[in-house]
């Protein structure tokens, strides 16, 4: 692509506050450095880092642009030094360190995958932080393998919905959480094997009815409060994944549990990883899951698009907690 522009819309808040601090702004479009591509952005994902960010409780990484946004799609406009395997034009979809809610975006090369068969330039902008936070913290860190049961909080959310769909393709039997009997028929629509209404049911002993066992796996974004309970759900050898803390990070556990099934407990950021590491998931994603694609067994799930202009509007509706799936921001 030639003759890009020098400027861009963006959203770039010079202040923390509430939605109504999201808005449009121009900003210089970034130059592609070594090992790094420009990507032409159509789309961008929202997601709740993104809202802790305007509200000034989730810092950036040193260096890292005060643009928002996490993920995005769109084509290759540019190609830094040392990049050889992309070619301009190229459709894409990326995950960034921020910089997504944006006409132009660096990525680093090694977190760019191509946009998956079958699915719309658009809905694409949804899939790399889900699929990457999922991928590496369910299946590698936490060894979900064909056979097994697992319990995702959120069952609606992105990071629910994608853990629904990718253990379906690989035959992991999931349960899931969710705030309303709606958001329950919804996770079951995607294809949780059971959802349970925390509101109005306990979801430990749902979970004890249904695998008397316990589950192998549990992929946490509540903390607080939820650990204890999630430990009282796991089997001899499960694996306890914390990937975020909506309910605090203290939380008090019982050692005896931890000794008597011999449980793992771990967790991770994926926003401060090394491009090394996410290089090698996004290997990882392109050569086993991407596929799956193809197959007919994922599909993107997006719950709504807004314009850039209404980024307010798509933060709102992230914070009202009514969304199933991927909430968007079209850009182009």
């Amino acid at each position: 692509m030639t003759d890009l522009p020098t400027e861009m819309r963006a959203i770039d808040p010079g202040e923390t506050g509430g939605p109504e601090v999201m808005q449009v702004v121009t900003r210089p479009v970034p130059q592609a450095g070594p090992g790094e591509v420009l990507i032409e952005i159509h789309a961008a994902g929202v997601n709740r880092p993104d809202v802790l960010q305007r509200m000034g409780l989730y810092p950036m990484p040193p260096g890292i642009t005060s643009i928002m946004g996490l993920e995005v799609s769109g084509r290759i406009a540019a190609l830094g030094e040392g990049v050889t395997h992309f070619t301009i034009g190229d459709p894409v979809c990326a995950l960034v360190p921020g910089g997504g809610y944006a006409e132009y975006v660096n990525a680093p090369a090694g977190s760019v995958l191509p946009v998956p068969d079958g699915i719309d330039m658009i809905d694409a902008a949804g899939l790399p932080e889900s699929y990457f936070t999922v991928w590496s913290n369910l299946f590698e860190r936490g060894a979900a393998k064909d056979g097994e049961t697992v319990l995702v909080h959120g069952g609606t959310s992105g990071i629910g919905t994608t853990a629904i769909q990718l253990c379906n393709a690989f035959d992991v039997k999931v349960f899931v959480t969710a705030g309303s009997d709606g958001k329950c028929d919804a996770a079951r629509q995607v294809g949780a094997d059971l959802a349970i209404n925390y509101r109005t049911e306990d979801f430990v002993e749902r979970v004890k009815a249904a695998a008397p066992g316990g589950v192998d796996v549990v992929l946490d974004m509540v903390g607080g409060d939820y650990v204890p309970r999630n430990i009282e759900c796991l089997g001899e050898d499960g694996r306890h994944v914390s990937i975020a803390m909506q309910r605090g990070a203290a939380a008090e556990v019982s050692i005896l549990a931890v000794m008597a099934k011999r449980l793992r407990l771990t967790g991770s950021f994926l926003r401060p990883r090394p491009a090394a590491f996410k290089a090698l998931v996004a290997r990882s994603l392109h050569e086993t899951v991407w596929p799956e694609f193809a197959a007919g067994k994922l599909s993107a799930l997006t719950d709504r698009v807004y314009p850039l202009e209404q980024a307010a509007d798509a933060h709102r509706r992230m914070e009202a907690g009514d969304h199933v799936g991927k909430i968007l921001l079209k850009i182009r």
